[in-house]
């Protein structure tokens, strides 16, 4: 049976760690400076490497060349707190999930006086410790203030300010973020060059994107594509069908659908939508995406070289037409209306309906006397006029905006 890939590749030092590094190399320099807190708390989402950092750190500490930032990564301490190690003795991770009341804390003040086994410190892990009561906290308060001298804690949370105040403020609190689409991009291929496994580029941003800044939930998903891949490995149409994401082909289709004010083709594609048994709160998410991909590319042409899109970059080209096509006007303009409506689809009875009536919306502007479709429409004019676009053949300037 395979190790999932979230834990075959789990960092098992502080270089490996990614995108962290605002935690990562004060962590490293606390270490080199020899100036170890007894207390730390790391929060962030989950998934980003809060509880493997508490465990390099416990790795680091307990290293036979340590306290190092650079674990050697070949003795018994350091194998067995390894991505692939048993776990040490003296390395104590408890979900406070299922282990936070005031007994639970009780029993760990009693057994926390007890030296280290074989480690130069005993090192508590608690994970989800926003999940420890309030009389737990209490009961764990003056072992957290004065601990012994080889007793360390790592506090891991998700929500920093149910960890009560006194607790707190005796911890040096390290706040880890989502991890950029770049990165976890960088990580992917990574990885499955590592596997040998081949690949559609244009599948990885699906991932990235599902995995939503979370190293852990990306790497799962990335597990899941894996497993229902053939000889061909990760392409773009598995993804799609796995993932429930829109394709790509239809987006395309409906934008230009809207460009051209073709309406017949823009319900054709939602009918197709509904009758393949997809989500139209789905579809409507990711031409919401799609519009603010555009927006982004009509205001900044480079942008795909950026970093602010996270698309395959043979799609670029294509958006770059369409954002042409349709215009900052209009494409803010869609944007408000998509935004509305997919609010407006929670707990909606006929979310096909109202996805109907948004692109009715965003096709016909001069129904509507708001600001923003009346600058749709005078941007849709100035770029046709020098097209020669204007109706009636019309020479002499832009025609009076309909009142």
């Amino acid at each position: 049976m395979s190790l999932a890939l979230y834990r075959k590749y789990r960092p098992a030092t502080f270089a490996e760690l990614k995108g962290q590094e605002h935690v990562a190399e004060p962590l490293q320099q606390a270490l080199r400076n020899g100036r170890i807190n007894h207390a730390y708390l790391f929060s962030g989402p989950r998934g980003c490497g809060k509880t493997s950092s508490a465990r390099i750190l416990a790795r680091s500490l307990n290293c036979e060349q340590g306290p190092t930032p650079d674990p050697c990564g070949k003795c018994d301490s350091c194998v067995a707190l390894g991505p692939t190690g048993t776990g040490h003795i003296d390395v104590i991770e408890i979900d406070a999930a299922s282990h936070g009341g005031v007994d639970d804390a009780r029993d760990l003040r009693e057994r926390a006086f007890f030296a280290p086994v074989s480690a130069r410190f005993k090192v508590y892990i608690i994970d989800e410790a926003h999940m420890v009561t309030r009389e737990g906290f209490n009961a764990l308060l003056k072992l957290v203030e004065e601990p012994p001298p080889h007793l360390k804690f790592v506090f891991a949370t998700t929500e920093p300010e149910k960890v009560i105040g006194t607790i707190r403020s005796r911890t040096h609190h390290y706040p880890f973020r989502l991890i950029p689409p770049g990165v976890l991009t960088e990580l992917v291929e990574e990885i499955l060059r590592s596997e040998d496994v081949p690949y559609e580029a244009a599948a990885l941003p699906l991932a990235v994107r599902a995995g939503a800044g979370s190293a852990r939930d990306t790497l799962s998903i990335l597990d899941q594509l894996l497993a229902g891949s053939d000889e061909d490995g990760i392409t773009y149409a598995r993804a799609v069908s796995l993932l429930g994401y829109t394709d790509s082909a239809l987006l395309d289709e409906v934008i230009a659908a809207f460009a051209a004010r073709d309406g017949a083709a823009v319900f054709a594609a939602v009918d197709r939508v509904v009758e393949s048994g997809q989500d139209p709160r789905r579809f409507t998410a990711d031409l919401l995406e799609r519009v603010r991909d555009l927006v982004i590319l009509s205001n900044v042409p480079e942008a795909g070289g950026s970093g602010l899109l996270n698309v395959a970059p043979d799609e670029l080209e294509q958006m770059r037409r369409q954002a042409s096509s349709l215009g900052p006007g209009e494409l803010t303009r869609a944007a408000d209306l998509l935004h509305t409506g997919l609010t407006e689809m929670r707990g909606a009875t006929s979310p096909r309906l109202l996805l109907e009536l948004i692109c009715a919306r965003i096709l016909l502007p001069a129904a509507y006397e708001d600001e923003a479709s009346l600058f749709a429409r005078l941007d849709r004019l100035e770029r046709q006029a020098p097209q020669g676009g204007l109706a009636g053949g019309q020479t002499g300037g832009v025609p009076p905006v309909p009142a």
